[in-house]
């Protein structure tokens, strides 16, 4: 791997919920001295995330859920407009985004296109997030969504593009992962 980088000691502070992990290492800094350094790390796996869209309509599939992060800083209701998306666990990435499109938003989709994948918070968290797009259909909705975990409670939206455009632009939507592939989607002009 890097020939900069030596770790010396691995500890779990936490694996609750997922794991975060204290490393001590050794890095080799561009004068060629040698510094020790610490750093905590978030490891929740890794994950996919997908844009649905109707270019007859002009319209994209979004969800609305609760995040506590999210309510611990700022957000009053604490409820966010995303992308779907969910962890990998033993999947790959494109069963995975095609297993949480149908639990998330009740539509069962066959085409996917991976479109990029990111390091979504690089200096605290190990996941890579993989991002789809694939074009969805009114007789692809197999059931009512809003996830299978008792956990669980996501709103189905179904939006004119232009309109989740301008939440962005309001603030109304304020996810990374959403905001980027509704950027992907403008760029590349899958929908008018």
């Amino acid at each position: 791997m890097n020939n900069k980088v030596n770790i010396i000691k691995k500890e779990v502070l936490s694996d609750n919920w997922y794991t975060l992990n204290k490393i001590t290492f050794d890095y080799t800094l561009k004068d060629g001295s040698v510094q020790r350094q610490e750093r905590e790390a978030y490891d929740r796996g890794n994950g996919s995330t997908i844009l649905l869209y109707n270019k007859e309509k002009g319209t994209v599939v979004l969800t609305r859920q609760f995040r506590m992060p999210t309510y611990l800083n700022g957000n009053e209701s604490g409820f966010l407009i995303e992308a779907c998306a969910g962890l990998l666990e033993k999947d790959n990435a494109e069963d995975c985004i095609r297993k949480e499109t149908e639990e998330e938003t009740g539509y069962r989709i066959t085409n996917v296109k991976k479109v990029f994948e990111s390091y979504m918070s690089p200096g605290s968290v190990t996941e890579i997030l993989y991002f789809f797009v694939a074009e969805y259909e009114d007789h692809m909705k197999v059931n009512e969504g809003g996830g299978t975990d008792e956990e669980e409670d996501i709103q189905v939206l179904e939006l004119p593009f232009q309109r989740a455009i301008e939440m962005v632009k309001s603030g109304e939507i304020k996810d990374a992962k959403t905001i980027m592939l509704l950027q992907y989607a403008q760029i590349n002009r899958l929908l008018s």
